[in-house]
């Protein structure tokens, strides 16, 4: 049994309890019963989980890369924000952050109270009106007492769990309370609580040798450094990534932090619009001057640049991208009123992903912007002098900076065509022998100038073979597309299989469709070697299902139904897992090969098979093991969707309805998903399949939409127009088509 199974076994979701006692014993109304073999309900460790689920909190540490490397628990000890733990829960120097049930998150403010050698600490956010779990001041634990916990063991957040106190015992001089409760990652820092419903202990370490042994420290440690706070607040306390404040100055809010010569920038300002800004403090070269810095944005849709001309009271330019278009705005005021957009394009400079030097020049009358050392406008405006340079994020954007520059004048040079030819010489040369000791000292002569070229020809390089893996996708897949209308076009003599691994590799160009034809011929030849001369339909139909399901392991994927590979019948056949319709094809092809017609059944919602016997039609649902639906069945599935119809509507499944139907399932996961790109693929082939079906016309227009594609998508709406197929509403199309004009 590995850990996590025995952590999970020790989770009490639903446990024995005690409703009564037993006898003449008085009971103590505080007292909250765990457990009593004589009565299983959960109730009252149910109402204690409730009750102290509001008071504790999930405590997360960043690391240097900025990501969360640590996680813990804590509980709320006061009203106005603080916050208990372990002092190894938080480490050294980290961004802290707590977490409640309901999903708000604090950032922490201060230290509050410390002590590494008790290994706790007290955290301090702002925010009132908590519930503060009750403290046991009074009586000390006694070994056998029965207590609980609440911690988030790896990563199952709020989980509780039950034991008993085994004993007290000194560790390296400090007395801690050994407890019979699973501890793990994640569990530290957590309450301990009594019969009483009082925190007795903070959970503090697991036992190295035995699996369910842990400790927690005494709440009487908690009490005395509570009472003697030695409080740092969070500026003192962040020194990995902190900003040097001599020179730079950050301002409403954002986590700005500093690492390998970058500045990033996360979580949204506290200004209008989510607005923050980090300003330069060191002294600013008299007009005319220039400030420059490489952005790059984790998504286009947010906003991060520069800021010049800033005074003390906020008040400064700013220019910037902002949903892929660069803005130079003034900002005089706090919020949108006093913000004046000066000027916004698009340019072709800007690489969306990437990082984009942007670069502003600051004249007595006037302000010219510069995108990847290209001049994009100049503005006369002089409202604002005199004042600071610096950085500023908006909105929701993580950011990322690099090489901020200030000067007089920070344009390239640009080297003459003689070095420039010189450079890409050597360049070549060494591409062709990259021991050719004479190119790279050649190169060498002009450092600065090469890796610019260099740079230049990587990303020549890389949009190459950007461009050639999509040529190289484009080919092939209108290959495959090719070779299942061939076989489709042969109608009812197509093969099924052949089909639906054309689909898998149609995704997969390393499937080798011949292995895995030639694995269900032998399947079918199995098969076929167990039955006898004499056994009928319906006992061939139970031995597909017995041989698919009993014998080799095939089964409907229940836990992952929505995973692509369940529509890949390659994969099917790998891990003997499917949905419906991959299941059924395996089912209608190992029939074909012991001569048994079966056929498919595109029920709405569920594919199944059927075959006939005496006349009457009998349906198999291969995702459920093989097992018989009655036709009293298979109409209620219908009318879950359409009330109006029933089983006896729907007609067997040809082979190219089989195939489009595999299609939609995998264009809605893909949408489902986000993946358009993917979804565009399926949909190119269901319309190769069938050119003159309107949804998917339409569809296709939507994705291209979705892909910024316009002109793409007007061809699909105006063969929409031109055809004017019914039940599509032309108006809306004409309106949809007008709006991309």
């Amino acid at each position: 049994m590995d850990k996590m199974t025995a952590y999970l076994k020790g989770i009490l979701f639903v446990s024995v309890l005690l409703l009564f006692r037993v006898g003449g014993e008085e009971k103590d109304p505080s007292r909250i019963d765990l457990v009593n073999p004589n009565n299983k309900s959960p109730k009252n460790i149910a109402l204690v989980a409730k009750k102290i689920r509001p008071s504790i909190v999930v405590v997360t540490q960043e690391g240097r890369e900025g990501k969360t490397v640590g996680t813990g628990t804590g509980f709320v000890i006061s009203e106005n924000g603080l916050i208990a733990t372990c002092a190894h829960v938080i480490g050294e120097s980290r961004l802290i952050k707590v977490r409640f049930d309901d999903g708000n998150e604090y950032k922490v403010e201060q230290i509050f109270a410390s002590d590494r050698k008790l290994d706790l600490a007290i955290l301090k956010i702002n925010a009132k009106d908590l519930k503060p779990l009750q403290v046991e001041s009074t009586q000390i634990s006694q070994q056998g007492s029965e207590v609980i916990a609440m911690g988030n063991p790896q990563g199952l957040e709020f989980s509780i769990v039950r034991g008993i106190i085994s004993g007290i015992r000194e560790i390296d001089n400090q007395s801690l309370i050994q407890i019979a409760i699973p501890i793990e990652p994640g569990n530290s820092g957590g309450p301990l609580l009594n019969d009483k419903g009082n925190v007795c202990g903070i959970l503090n370490m697991k036992s190295a040798i035995t699996e369910n042994l842990g400790f927690a420290i005494p709440i009487e440690n908690l009490i005395r450094i509570k009472n003697a706070p030695n409080p740092v607040t969070m500026d003192n306390w962040l020194t990995i990534g902190k900003l040097n404040s001599a020179i730079w100055k950050t301002k409403m809010g954002a986590d700005w932090r500093q690492r390998a010569g970058r500045i990033s920038v996360k979580e949204k300002g506290s200004g209008f619009g989510g607005r923050s800004l980090c300003v330069y403090e060191k002294e600013i070269p008299k007009i005319p001057y220039e400030v420059k810095v490489d952005v790059k944005l984790n998504n286009e849709s947010g906003a991060a640049g520069l800021i010049f001309e800033a005074n003390e009271n906020d008040k400064h330019y700013g220019f910037y991208p902002s949903g892929g278009k660069l803005r130079l705005t003034r900002f005089e005021g706090p919020d949108v009123l006093s913000w004046s957009i000066l000027n916004e394009t698009d340019s072709e400079l800007y690489e969306d992903g990437e990082w984009n030097t942007i670069r502003i020049r600051v004249e007595e009358e006037s302000i010219l912007t510069f995108l990847n050392n290209q001049k994009l406008f100049e503005i006369k405006d002089n409202i604002l002098r005199n004042g600071k340079v610096g950085l500023a994020k908006f909105r929701d954007t993580e950011a990322t900076f690099k090489n901020f520059k200030l000067g007089t004048d920070l344009s390239i040079k640009k080297p003459s065509p003689e070095i420039i030819k010189d450079i890409n010489k050597n360049i070549s040369l060494f591409l062709d022998n990259n021991k050719d000791e004479s190119a790279i000292k050649n190169l060498n002569k002009e450092a600065l100038t090469t890796q610019l070229l260099i740079n230049k020809k990587i990303k020549t390089l890389e949009d190459s073979i950007t461009s050639l893996e999509k040529l190289k996708d484009k080919v092939h897949r209108e290959k495959i597309t090719n070779e299942i209308l061939e076989e489709l076009n042969k109608g009812n003599d197509s093969d099924l299989s052949q089909c639906a691994l054309l689909l898998a590799k149609y995704d997969n160009q390393e499937i080798d469709i011949d292995a895995y034809y030639s694995e269900i011929e032998r399947m079918g030849e199995d098969l076929m070697s167990k039955i006898k001369n004499n056994t009928d339909i319906e006992a061939k139909v139970a031995l597909i299902s017995k041989y698919l399901f009993k014998d080799n392991g095939y089964h409907g994927s229940r836990t992952d139904y929505y995973n692509q590979s369940n529509s890949y019948l390659n994969e099917v056949l790998d891990d003997r897992e499917g949905i419906p319709i991959t299941l059924s094809i395996i089912y209608i092809e190992l029939a074909k090969r012991i001569g048994l017609k079966m056929q498919g059944l595109g029920l709405p919602g569920h594919f199944v098979v059927f075959y006939n016997n005496n006349g009457n039609r009998k349906i198999i649902d291969p995702f459920d093991n093989g097992k018989s639906i009655s036709e009293a069945d298979a109409d209620a599935i219908v009318k879950e969707y359409d009330s109006t119809m029933n089983a006896n509507d729907y007609k067997a499944a040809d082979n190219k309805s089989i195939i489009q139907r595999m299609l939609y399932n995998l264009k809605g996961i893909s949408i489902d998903k986000r993946e358009y790109q993917d979804a565009l693929n399926y949909v190119d082939l269901l319309i190769a399949i069938d050119p003159k079906d309107p949804q998917e016309r339409l569809s296709r227009s939507i994705l291209f939409i979705q892909l910024d594609q316009n002109d793409e998508a007007k061809k699909d709406l105006e063969w929409l127009l031109e055809m004017e197929p019914e039940g599509v509403r032309i108006e809306r199309i004409r309106q949809l088509y007008d709006r991309l004009n």
